[in-house]
């Protein structure tokens, strides 16, 4: 496998992680319930592929210099 899948893998435990610790519940309506996982799930998504992202950019740039 490619070390940006391992790096992925690696950020998207640190941000499941990380995002365990935000009330993401009192932010919604009462009985939104699933409109609230899925904002949770897109969320961790969007956050996954941005840092996985500009840490390989960093790394691969920074090999350029």
């Amino acid at each position: 496998m490619s070390a940006k899948v391992w790096l992925y893998v690696a950020v998207s435990i640190l941000t499941i992680w990380s995002l365990e610790a935000v009330r993401i519940n009192q932010i919604f309506k009462k009985n939104r319930h699933y409109q609230a996982l899925v904002f949770y799930f897109l969320l961790a998504v969007s956050i996954v592929y941005l840092v996985t992202n500009f840490i390989w950019d960093f790394v691969t740039y920074s090999k350029i210099i």
